[in-house]
């Protein structure tokens, strides 16, 4: 992006103007808008956009209203920045504006995002008449369903509202996520397959997703810990966020007995690592124990708007990365945070019913991509923070930040889900079904050519899964009971079952399946 912002002539405007101009304490929009000598133009830089346009499209450079409006016409809502704007601005530059243009669009909706965000009722009459205007461009974000505000004659389409509003903008990389419709890809899958056959999948998927969840967080569960964790995701879908019991309970259920929380955490917190020479690195500083509260309120109280009104994942995105984000416990906030998405998924009828969609084993096969994503989040926010370590190895904030946490702009945490939800479709759920189709068939095969018993059946099938339908030659003489044309033969209907599988998918959902390996199985 450096060559990009090497401009000489260039004038911010909008969104980073105002970041700028009243020396906001809040990240870089995700887009940056200027004006400049030349034509209407937009460049890309990874997740960031830059937007230049002509200097017709500001006519006074210091024109508070000019960069406000041209904000709310041109650009995606930057909430952080917009609420700072206000909390600086004071109630005055909103009133005289919608004073002066009562029922202008642009400053209905400035006074609209004023009162619901600062919480201040601004001395101004309800407007009489007129059409209603978005509160956000539905053609910018993702939106909620109407709710309309007939005081300012605004239609309140946000995602939240003043303790917790995320933002999404609608970027084409996730309306080409959200076309793929992998829900309806997982059915015509799951449809092909006898119920004995799905529950056998099924039932090991829980124990993946369970044992993937762990392994992220560095963790390997006792027995008794991972099924408390499976017996979580299987009644995922009743399943309440908004009782705080639920959650507490839920995390009691999921974490060592001596970490059990009974209340929100009452502490400052953050996550770090211990680099060479014993000190300690921060990655990550949580919102203060103080905001903590009226964030999972917030939070809360949002999950019924985003679940009913919005693509299941992005709802599922919003509410699991919004949490861990918050981080209301000392320990299991990573793996609620995951246990949310399927929470979300399975509630919203995504993943078929009793069925889990492995998301951290698609998480963990690329855990780089995760903590790539997560420090979108947590990196700019250190910037912000004033902070310093206490004597025994704690730290203590300085200033107010609860609002980097409440209004944050969520796309490429929906960008990110979406694309792991796609990926564990089309290899967990897939290579575990054709698991357990081919190794039922293959134990039905080779029995008809040797009576054996099942561990050594078994274990024959297994091997000439793993290598492509044949044994490898360090394993034939671990068969030694049995004669090379038995092994050849059996051999031969193990790779006839595999193809077979692997033709029917390819013709099922052409161009989206290969032939299978089992080697990680």
């Amino acid at each position: 992006m450096a060559d990009a912002l090497s401009h000489d002539d260039r004038q911010a405007i909008g969104h980073l103007w105002l970041r700028q101009t009243l020396g906001l304490r809040v990240p870089r929009p995700y887009v940056e808008s200027y004006v400049v000598s030349g034509a209407r133009r937009t460049e890309v830089y990874g997740t960031r956009t830059v937007e230049y346009y002509g200097r017709s499209y500001l006519n006074d450079p210091s024109d508070l209203r000019a960069h406000l409006r041209f904000a709310l016409r041109h650009e995606p809502a930057d909430l952080r920045i917009l609420v700072a704007a206000f909390k600086v601005l004071g109630p005055d530059p909103i009133r005289l504006w919608v004073q002066d243009e009562p029922t202008g669009s642009f400053s209905r909706r400035a006074w609209f995002l004023y009162e619901t965000f600062t919480g201040e009722r601004l001395d101004l009459d309800d407007v009489r008449g007129g059409p209603y205007v978005d509160a956000l461009d539905p053609n910018r974000h993702i939106v909620a369903a109407r709710r309309n505000s007939p005081r300012h004659r605004v239609v309140d389409n946000l995602l939240g509202g003043r303790d917790f509003c995320p933002t999404v903008r609608r970027t084409q990389r996730l309306e080409e996520l959200r076309g793929a419709h992998v829900d309806a890809e997982a059915r015509r899958l799951l449809d092909r397959y006898d119920p004995a056959t799905l529950a056998r999948a099924i039932s090991y998927l829980y124990t993946k997703e369970t044992r993937s969840s762990f392994a992220i967080e560095g963790e390997t569960p006792t027995p008794g810990k991972a099924g408390r964790f499976v017996a979580a995701l299987r009644s995922a879908d009743r399943f309440d966020p908004q009782r705080k019991a639920a959650i507490l309970a839920l995390q009691n259920q999921i974490v060592d007995p001596r970490y059990a929380a009974d209340d929100y955490r009452d502490f400052q917190n953050f996550v770090g690592s211990t680099t060479a020479g014993f000190r300690e690195e921060v990655h990550f500083i949580c919102p203060r124990p103080e905001d903590v509260g009226s964030l999972m309120r917030g939070w809360s109280t949002s999950i019924d708007r985003l679940i009913d009104d919005l693509d299941p994942v992005v709802a599922a995105a919003v509410i699991a990365f919004a949490f861990v984000f918050i981080h209301p416990f000392e320990d299991g906030n990573g793996r609620i945070h995951r246990f949310l998405m399927h929470h979300v998924l399975a509630r919203t009828g995504f993943s078929p019913s009793g069925v889990i969609f492995p998301v951290s084993a698609a998480i963990a096969r690329d855990q780089r991509s995760y903590d790539e994503v997560l420090e979108s989040f947590s990196t700019p926010l250190l910037k912000h923070i004033d902070w310093q370590w206490n004597g025994d190895q704690t730290i203590a904030v300085g200033n107010d930040t609860a609002d980097l946490y409440r209004y944050f702009d969520a796309t490429l945490f929906a960008e990110y889900l979406h694309d792991r939800v796609i990926d564990t479709v089309h290899k967990d759920l897939r290579d575990e079904l054709q698991f357990v189709s081919i190794f039922d068939a293959a134990i039905d095969a080779i029995d008809a050519i040797v009576d054996m018993p099942d561990r050594r059946a078994s274990l024959f099938v297994k091997l000439c899964m793993q290598n492509g339908g044949r044994l490898a030659n360090r394993k034939r003489d671990e068969f030694g009971e049995l004669t090379d044309a038995e092994i050849t033969a059996m051999e031969d209907a193990v790779r006839i079952i595999i193809q077979r599988e692997a033709n029917e998918q390819a013709d099922m959902l052409p161009g989206l399946f290969e032939t299978p390996s089992f080697n990680a199985m």
